[in-house]
C-alpha cells in the first residue's frame, strides 16, 4: 500500500505542473506567458543561486555592448554631412547656445543704444540684428530637419527588430503551447481538450493581424459625421 500511494503521487505530481501550465496559458494569453518565460521566472526571485544571476547579467552585458559598437559603426558609416548637422543640431539644443546667444544680443543691443562709452552705433535700428537672427534660423531648422530625419530612421530599424524579436517570440510560444497540450493529452489531462488552448496554440499571421486593424480603423466613424442610422 505504501509503495501504491508514493507511486500515485509521483504520477500526480508531473500532472498537476502540466495542469498548472496550461491554466497559466489559457488564463494570461501567449503574449503575457512568452513575458514571463523571457524575464528569467524564478530567477528573479530573491535568494536563489548567484550563479543564475551572475549568467543573467553576462547576458545583459553582452547586450549592452552589442548595441553600443553597433551604434559606433552607424556614427562612422554616416556621412560627413549628416555628422556635421547632427552636431550643430545639437549645439543649438543646448543651454550653452542660449547663453551664448543672450550675451550676443545683449552686448548688441547696448552698444546700439549707448550703453557702451565707445562702442559705435552699427545698428541704430537693429536690422541687421533681425536679418542675422532670421538667416540663422533658417539654416538651424534645416541642421535640425537633417538630425530628426536620422533619429527617424534609426527608429524605423529599432521597430523593424522589435517586430521581429515579438515574432520570434510568439513563434516559440505556440510551440510551446503545442508541445505542453500535447503532454497533457497524452496524460489525459482535461484541460488539453480546451477550444480556447487549441486557438492559442495557432501560429498568428502579422499581415492577416494588420488587414484586421485597417479595416477596425475604417470601421469607425469618424469625428462629426452623422451616426449610421
Amino acid at each position: 500500500m505504501i509503495g501504491r500511494s508514493a507511486n500515485g503521487r509521483a504520477c500526480r505530481a508531473p500532472r498537476r505542473r502540466v495542469r498548472a501550465v496550461l491554466r497559466t496559458a489559457r488564463l494570461h494569453g501567449a503574449s503575457r506567458w512568452c513575458l514571463a518565460s523571457r524575464s528569467g521566472g524564478a530567477d528573479d526571485i530573491p535568494g536563489q543561486v548567484e550563479g543564475r544571476g551572475a549568467g543573467l547579467a553576462r547576458v545583459l552585458e553582452r547586450n549592452i555592448a552589442s548595441i553600443l559598437a553597433r551604434r559606433r559603426v552607424d556614427e562612422r558609416r554616416a556621412a560627413l554631412q549628416d555628422r556635421l548637422a547632427e552636431r550643430i543640431g545639437r549645439f543649438a539644443g543646448s543651454m550653452t547656445f542660449v547663453y551664448l546667444h543672450l550675451v550676443i544680443v545683449a552686448l548688441w543691443i547696448a552698444a546700439n543704444v549707448g550703453l557702451l562709452p565707445g562702442a559705435p552705433r552699427f545698428d541704430a535700428d537693429f536690422v541687421k540684428l533681425a536679418t542675422a537672427a532670421s538667416v540663422e534660423a533658417i539654416f538651424l531648422s534645416t541642421f535640425v530637419l537633417v538630425m530628426q530625419n536620422r533619429m527617424a530612421a534609426v527608429a524605423d530599424r529599432r521597430a523593424d527588430l522589435d517586430l521581429q524579436i515579438s515574432l520570434l517570440g510568439e513563434h516559440e510560444v505556440t510551440r510551446l503551447i503545442r508541445l505542453v497540450a500535447a503532454i497533457a493529452e497524452r496524460m489525459g489531462i482535461e484541460e488539453s481538450r480546451s477550444a480556447e488552448l487549441e486557438e492559442l496554440g495557432r501560429d498568428v499571421r502579422p499581415e492577416a493581424v494588420l488587414d484586421r486593424i485597417e479595416r477596425a480603423e475604417g470601421d469607425e466613424p469618424r469625428e462629426g459625421a452623422p451616426p449610421p442610422t
